[in-house]
């Protein structure tokens, strides 16, 4: 599937904007799972790109002038080939067993995962299992959390977005000593644009030779062409599309808008005006 997609974040302030740092992981790279064909990130200040910890591709951006408004868009096409066995060269594995703030260990997790992941193995039926006993225990409940819940508190509450399942799934698979990590990126569901932007998992299976599977614990399946990455880490606040600082500005209102179509029969679009 060729998957065009444009990212827009508007950022509108009380004040002028003195000054702001942002880190951007906003860039697709490819791998066994999808091609980038073309990528291109903008932003109101210059772009200094960089790999992080994690592999993957991020800018940093530095804005010094006043501003009262301003957008960060990031816009490509990529190939998708719905491959969901990945092997990578970025951080160690052993990397992904560490706890977040995010991802807690708790023996109520521990035991979400006693049928399905104990023993410190899985494969792609373990994986899938557990994704939905996750499912089961925590359905899709939008406006139920917010991007500071962890996966202990979506469990007590009984409901979450695709962000809770991921830490949960993750926080599980850590606590029976099977190394899994966050990932973060898009999703094509046509009439459903509320899910373009989301979350899924990578799951050691073969911890020698690196190789990784991912699962869409929302879907309750393996990742396929609708799925394009963004970025990896232990948790959402490691690799989230948009983070920073800043200093003024007053208040601060964001609005985001994602717009993902297969254009493989399709000229390519825009949200400018």
């Amino acid at each position: 599937m060729k998957l065009h997609i444009q990212h827009v974040t508007r950022y509108e302030y009380s004040a002028p904007l003195q000054y702001a740092l942002q880190s951007l992981c906003l860039t697709p790279q490819g791998s066994a799972h999808q091609t980038v064909l073309d990528w291109s990130v903008k932003a109101p200040g210059p772009l200094f790109p960089s790999r992080d910890g994690y592999g993957n591709v991020a800018h940093t951006c530095s804005v010094t002038r006043r501003l009262t408004s301003g957008s960060v868009w990031a816009s490509g096409t990529v190939q998708t080939h719905g491959e969901p066995v990945l092997v990578d060269d970025g951080a160690p594995a052993q990397v992904y067993l560490r706890p977040t703030a995010l991802t807690q260990s708790h023996t109520r997790l521990a035991a979400l995962g006693a049928d399905t992941v104990s023993g410190g193995r899985v494969d792609e039926s373990r994986a899938i299992g557990l994704a939905r006993e996750v499912l089961a225990r925590v359905p899709y409940k939008p406006r139920t959390t917010s991007v500071h819940t962890t996966a202990m508190e979506a469990l007590a509450l009984g409901g979450g977005v695709c962000q809770d399942h991921a830490h949960i799934f993750i926080a599980t698979c850590r606590s029976h000593g099977v190394p899994a990590r966050y990932v973060s990126g898009y999703f094509h569901a046509p009439g459903a644009e509320h899910l373009a932007s989301h979350a899924w998992v990578d799951v050691c299976v073969d911890l020698p030779r690196r190789r990784w599977l991912s699962v869409d614990v929302t879907h309750g399946c393996l990742i396929d062409e609708r799925h394009v990455r963004l970025a990896v880490g232990p948790d959402y606040a490691a690799c989230s599309p948009i983070r920073g600082v800043r200093e003024g500005g007053g208040t601060e209102s964001m609005r985001v808008r994602i717009d993902i179509r297969d254009t493989s029969d399709l000229p390519a679009f825009s949200l400018e005006p």
